[in-house]
């Protein structure tokens, strides 16, 4: 069952209350609610809670659902060597 204490972000470990309560307070779009408390700011960076965020948050302002995304989402990845995957040193002679 979701109640208040349900986390919706994991990586920044925000709660359902602090999200509408928020949407709520300041009647943010899905970007805003983001930036003032920071869910889908995380490690994944929006990934896993992103498209939560955007529904809670539709929900409470009775918006039509977009088939555009409010938020953008940055996937926590880096261009990495097979050397660095391999643990090799490629600098060593």
């Amino acid at each position: 069952m979701i109640d208040e204490t349900t986390i919706i972000c994991r990586c920044e470990d925000i709660p359902l209350g602090t999200i509408t309560d928020t949407a709520k307070q300041f009647h943010c779009s899905s970007r805003e609610v983001k930036l003032r408390t920071r869910a889908g700011m995380g490690y994944c960076g929006g990934r896993t809670c992103r498209t939560m965020v955007e529904r809670i948050v539709q929900e409470i302002n009775n918006e039509k659902a977009k088939d555009e995304s409010q938020l953008s989402y940055r996937p926590p990845i880096r261009p990495v060597t097979f050397g660095e995957l391999g643990g090799e040193n490629n600098n060593e002679s």
